[in-house]
């Protein structure tokens, strides 16, 4: 399976990986959280990931912990940039940051496929670094959420980017899609993010392994014929083969690309993220 990378940037560094942990810098800050794909060993020893970090998440659950400032009296929450894009970062009880810094890849790809006045649809949208990329391309983007509190965290990004009139919907992003296919509405570019499994708002279950072919299926009827659909998936129930089989029953006459998103360590380890494919 070929891979594709992302680069780090001023603004993060990947540094070491391993024991199932990430050591990250984040602009001045330096974090040690939790990462079921670094099951192999380090580079570095556990005492130089201490001293090197600020913060350390503690994993109360499979799904929530806490943070411990290990040094400095540094915010829990602050900003930093990638070109002209500024993230709020926050450190939440779910680990995460407010960005996931290996979608890079996918910001430069669509800087470089849009063009001004464009139609873009940014599916399980999170903090929105999808969408303000797409809008600094001078797209007409559309952020799709079904977290009210993550529309507005994204939101803030776009005011903080300098942007602005980013299109918020809040709601189930599969149920949108089926309406805007019955709309008759297209966009030049799409790109979604699903989760691998969660409980929706009618207690209703969700498996991407279930899901992803009505999910391909009805974003691909949105696209315009030059248009692109990038997917992100994180199961290892719909692995890089089961892609496939999926995505050739539902797109002709298109380039269809898959691969592992994956991020190289300071220290070179090779740390992988889950299936990235790109249909254009």
């Amino acid at each position: 399976m070929a891979r594709v990378y992302t680069g780090h940037w001023k603004d993060y560094e990947l540094i070491d990986a391993g024991n199932n942990q990430k050591l990250e810098r984040w602009g001045d800050i330096i974090t040690i959280r939790p990462e079921r794909n670094a099951y192999f060993k380090p580079v570095l020893s556990s005492s130089e990931w201490l001293k090197k970090a600020h913060f350390r998440f503690n994993e109360s659950s499979k799904s929530k912990g806490d943070w411990e400032q290990l040094k400095g009296d540094q915010a829990m929450n602050w900003q930093i940039g990638s070109g002209d894009l500024v993230f709020n970062l926050k450190l939440t009880q779910f680990k995460h940051l407010g960005i996931f810094p290996e979608q890079k890849t996918n910001w430069d790809y669509i800087l470089g496929n849009l063009n001004q006045g464009d139609k873009f649809l940014n599916l399980f949208g999170y903090t929105g670094g999808a969408s303000i990329a797409a809008k600094s391309a001078g797209a007409d983007v559309y952020h799709c959420d079904s977290v009210k509190q993550i529309n507005a965290w994204a939101k803030e990004n776009m005011e903080s980017s300098n942007l602005a009139d980013i299109r918020w919907v809040h709601d189930d992003a599969l149920k949108f899609a089926q309406r805007e296919l019955k709309r008759g509405n297209k966009y030049s570019g799409i790109i979604m993010d699903p989760p691998a499994f969660g409980i929706g708002a009618k207690k209703e279950r969700w498996k991407i392994e279930n899901k992803f072919h009505e999910l391909l299926a009805t974003t691909f009827g949105l696209l315009e014929k030059d248009g692109f659909l990038i997917a992100n998936t994180y199961s290892p129930r719909l692995n890089a083969k089961r892609i496939k089989e999926i995505t050739y029953d539902i797109v002709q006459n298109k380039k269809v690309e898959i691969s592992t998103l994956s991020i190289k360590t300071t220290t070179g380890k090779i740390l992988e993220y889950g299936e990235l494919t790109r249909i254009s």
